[in-house]
């Protein structure tokens, strides 16, 4: 497995190093099989210190975990714990999906936007053809899951709403946290 630690700003040294290998080695033996690398970021907001964690699975998969302390380690483990609970949660289901699955997941290319909302000033930045402004430009993928994976990778990424390809019917789905707390699932193929 490979690590990506790194920090933002600071310094992270050999002994938080050895901890978070250690530690993450540790809850992947537990409860996933095959991961493939770990990306562990960390950074200080005002008097706290941030680690955010991306545990990339064969399968297709990412676990996704942020936590704040005002001590860098401390900070590390609450992530970690966060990641070991999801972990938990899905070891059952994670093994049945790749039992079923014998390719990993498929992913195809798409761009991602991010518009500015407002001005500083609070006025919106839209101009007079009502056409956002575009503040950064990125390549993602969008994966081939079923929705049961969907569901489950969007609540792994710790994600609010998350597009993907439906293994099912090949049309673009969304699934998405409601405010009741239920998943919401658009389907724009099962229109009748």
């Amino acid at each position: 497995m490979r690590y990506q630690i790194s920090g933002k700003h600071i310094d992270i040294g050999e002994s938080l190093q050895t901890h978070v290998k250690a530690e993450i080695s540790e809850i992947i033996g537990k409860y996933a099989e095959r991961p493939t690398d770990a990306l562990i970021t960390f950074s200080k907001d005002a008097h706290e210190y941030v680690c955010e964690t991306a545990i990339h699975l064969s399968t297709g998969m990412t676990v996704n975990a942020s936590a704040r302390a005002s001590e860098i380690y401390a900070s590390f483990d609450h992530s970690a714990n966060k990641i070991e609970k999801q972990l938990r949660r899905y070891k059952r289901r994670l093994k049945d999906h790749a039992k079923h699955r014998t390719t990993p997941i498929e992913t195809f290319g798409a761009s991602s936007y991010i518009l500015a909302s407002e001005q500083e000033d609070g006025n919106s930045v839209e101009n007079e053809t009502l056409t956002p402004i575009i503040v950064a430009e990125m390549k993602t993928g969008i994966k081939s899951l079923s929705v049961g994976e969907a569901v489950m990778q969007m609540e792994l990424a710790d994600e609010a709403v998350l597009v993907f390809k439906n293994e099912g019917n090949d049309g673009l789905n969304v699934v998405y946290r409601r405010k009741d707390g239920n998943i919401g699932w658009i389907d724009p193929n099962n229109m009748k």
